[in-house]
């Protein structure tokens, strides 16, 4: 129990400090103030954008199942997706393994439905990788002292390798196999290659997920124009995926304060007054929970819920790898 719930103490902690820190280094009433004048038309906007990104990434997935020949439909990755995307608001320990459950709950193999979205995940973070390092001429001529130039195209490199190495993972020696782990390992390394050896899938995906990550810029710089701050949209696009990059660092509570801390430093280089982004910082983190919320709807009518301790199977079968199909078919029944 200690070692499952410590980690999350200290996250809420990093959490709580990097907020104190922020908010002790604004001036909170010129915050509040500049708030107070956010144009309710722009917030729209961006409430829409919100949900695009969340239709985004149902595609996103959907393309990742059809690669590896799991016939769901967009409209069933769509309701799981929406729900996982509404849980990982709500308990962000809760959200990728409450939509491993509904997939598996749908019909899906316990295998498919874990390395869909392990392999989602990596196929996001690998997009917004390479979206940062193509943005990063843009970015060094908006923001000539910014530090860390190489660490863009250092990520790219790694970002690479570490698919190829993903993809190799069954290549283990023969003397490990009799574990657990190793055999999901090589499961994942399979279905890998399954997605990346397929240009169509892989290619669709990863355009998706970089069309995903410039629509959350879109998304920051509705509300920027909502705030009248003097920036425009190509500051947005190659500040924010820097941002959005550092915050899946998984060090705080849904990226509270790791987020506040780096958009209004981020922010500071292109002349954005500190309160100005501490208030866009949190109109972004507050648009895309309202925009996840419409997920709980999908929930409330799903015909099934799962108990913890089926959540927790779940968690653990990720952490510890599947190794086979558990008699489920990749093919999926209409019925979420």
């Amino acid at each position: 129990m200690v070692k499952r719930w410590l980690p999350w103490v200290l996250k809420g902690l990093l959490s709580v400090g990097l907020i104190w820190f922020v908010f002790n280094k604004v001036d909170l009433a010129s915050a509040w103030s500049q708030a107070k004048t956010l144009d309710p038309v722009m917030l729209a906007i961006a409430f829409g954008l919100g949900v695009l990104q969340v239709l985004l990434g149902a595609g996103r997935w959907w393309l990742v199942l059809r690669a590896l020949k799991a016939a769901f439909t967009p409209m069933q990755a769509l309701m799981v997706y929406y729900i996982g995307v509404c849980f990982s608001i709500i308990i962000p320990v809760a959200g990728d393994a409450v939509r491993m459950w509904k997939a598996r709950r749908s019909g899906l193999s316990l295998a498919t439905s874990i390395n869909s979205v392990m392999l989602e995940r990596v196929i996001t973070i690998l997009g917004l990788i390479l979206l940062v390092a193509a943005t990063q001429p843009l970015l060094l001529a908006r923001a000539p002292n910014i530090p860390g130039s190489w660490v863009f195209p250092l990520l790219s490199v790694v970002g690479i390798a570490g698919i190829v190495f993903l993809s190799q993972l069954d290549r283990l020696p023969a003397s490990l196999h009799h574990m657990r782990l190793v055999r999901g390992l090589a499961h994942l390394a399979g279905d890998t290659r399954r997605l990346f050896r397929q240009p169509k899938w892989a290619g669709g995906t990863l355009i998706v997920a970089i069309i995903g990550h410039a629509n959350l810029s879109l998304e920051a710089y509705a509300l920027a124009v909502g705030l009248g701050l003097n920036i425009d949209l190509i500051d947005c696009l190659v500040l924010v995926p820097p941002v959005i990059l550092i915050m899946t660092l998984p060090v705080t509570i849904a990226g509270f304060g790791l987020r506040e801390t780096v958009m209004v430093t981020a922010f500071g280089y292109v002349g954005v007054e500190s309160h100005s982004a501490l208030v866009l910082s949190l109109l972004f983190a507050f648009t895309n929970i309202a925009s996840a919320l419409p997920g709980g709807l999908f929930w409330l009518v799903a015909s099934e819920h799962p108990g913890r301790d089926e959540i927790e199977e779940i968690e653990h079968a990720a952490e510890d790898g599947v190794d086979e199909d558990d008699g489920n078919p990749r093919q999926a029944p209409e019925k979420v």
